[in-house]
C-alpha cells in the first residue's frame, strides 16, 4: 500500500518562506509524477507544481516564479521550497504521485494535507 507523508507546513508572516517535504512509501513503489495541490478554504483544490521522474517541472500560475520543486528518486521524497509567501497562499498543501503503469493505466495517490497559513 502507498502512503504519502507531508511535513513542514505551518504560520508565516508575509514574505516568508517554507519548505515542504513528503515521502512516498510502499514496497517497489515509485511515481512518474511527484508533486504538490493545494485547496483553500471554500475553493477548488488546485495545481501548484508538479515534476516527473526525469526532473520536468510542470508549475501552476500561483507558484511561478515564487517556488521550487525538486525530487530525490532514490528516496522517493519530493520537496517544495516557497518563497514571497503571500497571505492568499493560505491553503492546505496535499502532495500528489501518480504512477504509469502497463497499457496506460495510471493510479493517483493523495496525502493527508499539511496547513500552510501566511500571515499578514
Amino acid at each position: 500500500q502507498v502512503q504519502l507523508v507531508e511535513s513542514g507546513g505551518g504560520l508565516v508572516q508575509a514574505g516568508g518562506s517554507l519548505r515542504l517535504s513528503c515521502s512516498a512509501s510502499g514496497s517497489g513503489f515509485s511515481a512518474t509524477v511527484m508533486g504538490w495541490y493545494r485547496q483553500a478554504s471554500g475553493k477548488k483544490r488546485e495545481l501548484v507544481v508538479t515534476i516527473t521522474s526525469s526532473g520536468t517541472p510542470t508549475y501552476g500560475d500561483s507558484a511561478k516564479g515564487r517556488f521550487t520543486i525538486s525530487r530525490d528518486n532514490a528516496q522517493n521524497t519530493v520537496y517544495l521550497q516557497m518563497s514571497g509567501l503571500k497571505p492568499e497562499d493560505t491553503a492546505v498543501y496535499y502532495c500528489y504521485a501518480r504512477k504509469i503503469g502497463s497499457f496506460g493505466r495510471f493510479y493517483d495517490y493523495w496525502g493527508q494535507g499539511t496547513q500552510v497559513t501566511v500571515s499578514s
